[in-house]
């Protein structure tokens, strides 16, 4: 079963960038869609970007332009690059992917903090 290691977190000044790492034990060519996920001090967690096997991407709306999702199959990494961070971007981030049949492909792992400062 792959496992999933996000990294790239961190603390960072409103108006900053960061780039986020998903890295997975095995390969994810396969997996249908990766995504990017955040969890808000207090909030549920919500769905920040995703991408097809194809490339195809999904942002929330309030993402849109200022992140940009991508995966490289050849080093089974997802990566996440956060421009123009605001406070409410404040959130520990997770990735996963949905297999062809709907399912999660691992379980919620520890994620990785991201903080924006005003």
């Amino acid at each position: 079963q792959v496992q999933l290691v996000e990294s790239g977190g961190g603390l960072v000044q409103a108006g900053g960038s960061l780039r986020l790492s998903c890295a997975a034990s095995g390969s994810i060519f396969s997996i249908n869609i990766m995504g990017w996920y955040r969890q808000p001090p207090g909030k549920q967690r919500e769905l920040v970007a995703r991408i097809t096997r194809g490339g195809s991407t999904t942002y929330t709306n309030s993402m849109k332009g200022r992140f940009t999702i991508s995966r490289d199959n050849a080093k089974n990494t997802v990566y996440l690059q956060m421009n123009s961070l605001k406070p409410e971007d404040t959130a520990v981030y997770f990735c996963n992917g949905i297999d062809d049949r709907g399912r999660w492909i691992v379980g919620w792992g520890q994620g990785t903090q991201v903080t924006v400062s005003s």
